[in-house]
């Protein structure tokens, strides 16, 4: 088989009808904002301004973007987030993943399968592993898990949506190597939180990753990661705690139909990088940027949260 590629040039994403804050996610979320000024329409209406924004400028830079809308019922104000329910893999595998709030579940839609099946994509294997709701074990896809598909290796941060068991039977099933963590980070009060999505900590691409590794405590488990990110060639830009609270650590790279390669962002996130963190991506790939502050204060996540990437391969 052939090794598998790091970096997709086509994107799943889902277009919001209902989108809000949830306070159900919001308790171990700590990223999420509830915006008490603002009405539900309008924060909607800026939302849905904002994913399209985003949207078009990834098609203008040459990536594929299939999206779909969000059905009104039930409601789903997470919907925007593609995935922590879904991931595919380039042999064909559609993969499913149980999600820790309650209201979340009903994100996973199999309609939005049997289009990516009619749009000609080849989807010979299901895994689903949502069944582990009922024993109350979840793991939310590349939320949860962050893969360096070129080596086999799956990095995560354990919490209350990450649980080690299921992460470590991901592993075994898919052939991956698991470096699991712990990372945490400081709340209003001081206190340290479980971040609970790896995902919003650290990004891996084709040679650099980008991680908040002070959010790491434990120094062994900190060397560790980044000696595993250096064995595999990876260049490292360390980011702060202040600049992962503004999304830093939620990006992803891709490659565009010609090639060239992107690292995706927030404007947010784009804006808190200094001067040397930039240069230090710029060696390795150009940076695409879009404001996401309404997503981002609301939903608690930001530009890779929303970009389920498409592995599959073409019937």
């Amino acid at each position: 088989m052939n090794k598998q590629v790091q970096l997709t040039d086509t994107i799943l994403m889902i277009r919001p009808v209902k989108f809000g804050y949830n306070a159900e996610t919001a308790t171990n979320n700590l990223y999420q904002k509830k915006q008490e000024e603002q009405t539900a329409e309008s924060i909607q209406h800026k939302a849905l301004t904002e994913f399209n924004q985003f949207v078009d400028k990834l098609q203008a830079a040459g990536l594929s973007v299939i999206t779909i809308d969000d059905t009104i019922s039930p409601s789903k104000p997470d919907s925007i987030f593609p995935n922590n329910w879904i991931s595919t893999h380039d042999d064909g595998t559609i993969v499913t993943y149980p999600m820790w709030a309650t209201s979340r579940r009903k994100e996973r839609r199999e309609d939005i399968i049997e289009k990516l099946q009619s749009l000609g994509y080849s989807a010979g294997r299901r895994v689903d592993y949502a069944r582990f709701e009922s024993e109350e074990q979840f793991l939310e896809g590349t939320g949860s898990m962050i893969l360096d598909r070129e080596h086999k290796i799956a990095y995560a941060c354990v919490s209350p949506r990450t649980h080690k068991e299921l992460f470590a039977a991901f592993c075994e099933e898919f052939g991956y190597k698991a470096v699991l963590f712990t990372a945490s980070q400081t709340t209003r009060e001081g206190k340290l939180s479980e971040i609970y999505h790896t995902n919003v900590m650290m990004s891996v691409g084709e040679n650099i990753a980008i991680i908040c590794d002070e959010t790491i405590r434990n120094a062994e488990e900190r060397n560790r990661v980044l000696q595993t990110l250096k064995n595999t060639g990876k260049e490292i830009v360390s980011i702060s705690e202040a600049q992962c609270n503004q999304f830093a650590g939620n990006m992803l790279q891709v490659r565009n139909r010609e090639g060239k390669k992107l690292l995706v962002m927030s404007e947010q996130a784009y804006r808190s990088l200094n001067e040397a963190q930039v240069k230090q991506i710029e060696k390795h790939t150009e940076i695409l940027y879009s404001p996401l502050y309404t997503i981002e204060t609301n939903g608690g996540g930001s530009a890779r949260c929303m970009m389920a990437e498409i592995f599959l391969p073409k019937a």
